[in-house]
């Protein structure tokens, strides 16, 4: 083992500029692929914050009674998605109305009567993978006796999660191509190295060496730089993540949104697969030239 070691180091310190930029190459890989990876677990952070906050708005029409009020709301109470339901008179929502005006409130002023109906306020159950539920459930209650309207914010939920989930299918994309990027620099790497050492490698295999003996030390050299390369890429963007952090806590509430870096195991399995990236390097590069 102490031999694999010190052929590994050797090798990497003679070609310390070759081996410098793989690793670079392969930090710049996790990093971006990270940075992605860190956009799409806030984007679904902010995401069920909206979610938890969606309404549905319920309008009742102007000559409702108050037996029909009720069963309205026994109707979509029955309903599973529903999590809450909040009736508002439309007094309150005239109140609501002026409030939300500010200075601008004295415009109502001047109304002889109250133009705004009474209306439900709806909270469901949601999440991001069952917010379409939210367009047949609207259906079902603007179909309801005696309601006038219903209003949601199904339209740009919509426009956003099909924007985010093509970011993601984006970022699998750009992280395939890294990975085969990074996957080419560490076999080049490996390949000049074998080239430097072709008759030293024949020597051995003329005095009985094992194909184990011969690949090992390029094996560790390899994962080192895969190593190296993970770690560095994701030292990099916690860096970077503290100082967005540090620019932008004035500006976004903590108790409302936090940046947060990537979880443990995510981060453990993003190092894994830097390290798989100079393995399969290493593998092709040694097929082609034992083989040959």
């Amino acid at each position: 083992m102490i031999y694999l070691l010190k052929r590994s180091l050797k090798d990497m310190l003679s070609r310390l500029f070759l081996n410098t930029l793989t690793i670079i190459s392969i930090a710049m890989a996790v990093l971006i692929f990270s940075a992605a990876l860190l956009f799409f677990v806030h984007a679904d952070q902010l995401l069920r914050i909206w979610l938890a906050d969606l309404r549905i708005m319920v309008y009742l029409k102007k000559d409702i009674s108050e037996a029909e009020t009720g069963h309205i709301r026994e109707q979509i109470e029955k309903m599973p998605e529903v999590a809450e339901l909040v009736f508002i008179p439309k007094e309150k929502a005239l109140n609501r109305f002026r409030q939300q005006m500010g200075k601008q409130a004295s415009l109502a002023e001047g109304l002889r009567e109250n133009p705004l109906p009474d209306s439900f306020e709806v909270r469901l159950f949601l999440s991001a993978g069952n917010w379409k539920a939210v367009a047949p459930l609207a259906g079902q209650i603007a179909e309801m006796a005696k309601v006038e309207d219903v209003e949601y914010g199904e339209q740009w939920l919509g426009k956003f999660i099909h924007i985010l989930n093509l970011f993601r299918m984006s970022a699998y994309v750009l992280g395939g191509i890294f990975f085969l990027a990074a996957v080419f620099f560490v076999a080049n790497t490996i390949r000049l190295v074998l080239w430097s050492r072709r008759e030293e490698i024949e020597i051995m295999r003329l005095f009985g060496a094992t194909e184990s003996f011969i690949k090992d030390p390029f094996y560790l050299q390899a994962l080192f730089m895969g190593t190296a390369g993970g770690v560095s890429g994701l030292g990099g963007l916690y860096l970077i993540l503290q100082i967005i952090s540090q620019n932008t806590a004035v500006y976004v509430p903590q108790e409302f949104f936090q940046l947060r870096f990537l979880p443990l195991e995510t981060a453990l399995a993003i190092l894994a697969g830097s390290m798989l990236t100079g393995w399969t390097g290493c593998f092709f590069s040694l097929r082609q030239f034992l083989k040959s």
